[in-house]
């Protein structure tokens, strides 16, 4: 086949270079020319992406895999069309569709009878029948269903793992109508292979859901469970603290039965998904209390963990406080939404003179994303914010003159801990 991704990003181009690694011509389109040069000359343009750089270079060199500015040019050369172009929301949860729709215009002015399109990105309920089909239908002349298939397959997959989790987890496909599913499945039958799951209620593979909407309210709804189940453990670990209770060891107890599945409590929610696609749901569902109430107090703990510095330690105004971890996660170099803005600021307002550091990050880069860098400076408390591998080993000896330590991800040793004129705070603990 010949396939075009559109949006060569942190999703698009490994989808990319796994449809060329399973032996078809790849047409990566994307606006950023640095990008498109960098893909052209078999060089990965993001670093931390496992086994992307060789799969990349030996695409290129194979010949499966081209990168082009020209999207319209790209897709009418296809036969298939995957758009993985981001969709941003505002504070207010309003979903921000300019780089959407012009993606979409785009593919319509190449598009031709017989192509099958399949928007990947996570979208409100309703998105690829309401809006893009239309507009795809404007801009080609051609109906959606009709002459061209149309479906929604919501990436599931995390940055870092992406050709793992694409093995691993049930590819989910919603047609506008029946024959546009067929394709899809069909698609995605041919680029993809699964790993074998006895855990799973039916073979794993591609799964048709019935419509591009149940495909749309399945991201939305795995997303957003996840979002809540956190909100409900932090909920869990703010009542410990009041009682003096280990929430870790209640959870673990709650968990030992199969009807449990409670999330772990932790600083902050971060990344492209789970703090965004709430938002969305909530746009299509504005009376979800329990979503707003969970968004809600994830979108707190950072504010939190401050609380039980200043509660372990005293007044914060001119503390030296050092905030490790810049990522949103650990091994993953990455800021999006991460818990390290709100947490930074909240110390700024009580006067904290505050630094960063992360081992994936310089201090240029770190600065570059307006987080003040740790330079050697001596530090009187300390607030963990990623679980880095690193951080594990963490002990009062790498930070001389710590009074206390805020672990938000609790991934310290509380025996290296245990030390004269040092305290540890967990969270729930």
């Amino acid at each position: 086949m010949q396939i075009c991704v559109v949006a060569l990003g942190k999703i698009g181009l490994p989808l990319a270079v796994q449809f060329a690694d399973a032996g078809h011509s790849v047409i990566g389109a994307d606006i950023d020319e640095r990008v498109v040069g960098l893909v052209n000359d078999g060089v990965a343009p993001f670093p931390g992406e496992y086994q992307l750089a060789e799969k990349l270079a030996a695409c290129v060199a194979g010949g499966r895999l081209r990168a082009t500015t020209d999207t319209a040019a790209a897709v009418a050369e296809s036969e298939a069309v995957v758009l993985v172009v981001p969709l941003f929301v505002d504070a207010e949860g309003i979903p921000d569709f300019a780089a959407m729709d012009s993606a979409t215009r785009a593919v319509a002015a190449g598009l031709r009878p017989g192509t099958l399109v399949s928007y990947e990105t996570t979208l409100p309920v309703g998105t690829t029948r309401e809006r893009l089909g239309p507009m795809l239908a404007e801009g080609s002349g051609l109906e959606p269903g009709a002459e061209f298939s149309l479906v929604f397959s919501p990436e599931r997959v995390l940055t870092g793992r992406v050709f793992a989790d694409l093995r691993r987890y049930p590819k989910l496909v919603g047609g506008v109508d029946e024959s546009s599913a067929v394709a899809g499945v069909k698609f995605y039958e041919q680029v993809l292979s699964f790993d074998e799951r006895a855990d799973l209620p039916r073979a794993n593979g591609v799964w048709d859901l019935g419509s591009a909407e149940a495909a749309e309210l399945a991201k939305l709804a795995e997303t957003t469970y996840r979002d809540v189940n956190i909100g409900l453990a932090n909920q869990f670990a703010r009542f410990a603290d009041s009682r003096d209770i280990d929430v870790k060891l209640v959870i673990e107890a709650c968990n030992s039965q199969p009807y449990s599945h409670i999330h772990q409590p932790g600083i902050a929610v971060g990344g492209h998904c789970i703090p965004i696609y709430p938002r969305i749901y909530l746009w299509n569902d504005p009376e979800a209390t329990v979503v707003r109430a969970a968004r809600a107090a994830n979108a707190a703990m950072p504010v939190y963990a401050v609380d039980l510095l200043e509660a372990a330690y005293g007044d914060l105004s001119g503390a030296s406080v050092l905030v490790l971890g810049a990522a949103y996660r650990g091994e993953v170099k990455e800021t999006a939404f991460s818990g390290v803005f709100p947490t930074v600021a909240e110390l700024v307002r009580r006067g904290a003179e505050v630094y960063v550091s992360d081992p994936m990050y310089t201090g240029e880069e770190l600065e570059a994303h307006g987080l003040p860098a740790h330079r050697g400076e001596p530090v009187t408390a300390a607030v963990i914010q990623a679980d880095h591998a690193e951080y594990a080993a963490l002990t009062p000896g790498d930070l001389p003159g710590v009074r206390v330590l805020v672990d938000g991800r609790r991934v310290t040793d509380p025996g290296a801990w245990d030390a004269p004129g040092v305290r540890r705070v967990v969270i729930g603990g």
